[in-house]
């Protein structure tokens, strides 16, 4: 069963360790068929250099698994409530890449101090709340998402636009049209984690990049106007 989509989504997980963003199995991808709401994942604590394809379960948007002999990861109804929240996103990411958790662990959005973020994030990378003692309690996984969620519709940020988000205390999520994608931007976030870090060692009252800079450089590459590449 969506044999084409477990071999995406198992290239997407073997990315992780060789751009570094995971040690031992500290992340997991997951990616959508959208055809039949079916959601494939990477297994719960199984370590990437013995993982394979056939490893990786198939799941609806209830959690119910319908294929696989290994349980999916322990974050999995984290990335079905966005599964189920945004049609638009067909993979997603969870890492505990450095960079991006600092500024999980400091409870801060990344500023966008530069072009390097506006080609890939339209404004700030916003960091959640934390999650009630309540929420923890009765659905910590699950709740992370609506979590999520909740900061995006709040702040009236659109998931496509500005697809990642840090979890305070905990770290950072990524998605995109795809598992690729979601990885690809995950990467991403963690250079412009470390360029943000950078940024206020050199000076720690520097200011956002200007709006008209931002746009310019997002939406030559984003959008029915985009000119950017082949």
């Amino acid at each position: 069963m969506l044999e084409e989509l477990k071999k995406q989504v198992y290239e997407a997980n073997m990315e992780l360790p060789r751009r570094g963003l995971v040690t031992y199995t500290w992340g997991n991808v997951s990616g959508i068929d959208r055809g039949t709401g079916y959601v494939v994942i990477k297994p719960s604590g199984v370590d990437y250099d013995v993982l394979t394809p056939d490893d990786l379960p198939v799941l609806d948007l209830d959690g119910n698994q319908v294929e696989g002999r290994c349980k999916p990861s322990s974050d999995t109804a984290t990335h079905l409530e966005l599964y189920k929240k945004y049609s638009a996103i067909g993979g997603i990411v969870h890492t505990h890449s450095p960079e991006a958790v600092a500024w999980a662990q400091a409870g801060r959005d990344i500023p966008l101090y530069g072009t390097t973020h506006a080609d890939y994030f339209l404004g700030p990378i916003p960091c959640a709340r934390n999650l009630t003692p309540e929420e923890i309690e009765e659905a910590y996984e699950k709740h992370t998402g609506t979590v999520i969620i909740e900061t995006f519709t709040q702040r009236g940020i659109n998931p496509v636009y500005t697809p990642a988000v840090l979890c305070k205390n905990h770290g950072p999520f990524a998605w995109g049209k795809d598992a690729a994608e979601a990885v690809h931007n995950a990467v991403v976030l963690e250079e412009v984690a470390r360029m943000a870090r950078l940024t206020e060692a050199v000076d720690p009252k520097a200011a956002p990049a200007p709006d008209s800079i931002r746009d310019k450089h997002f939406y030559r590459k984003h959008g029915e106007n985009a000119y950017y590449g082949q």
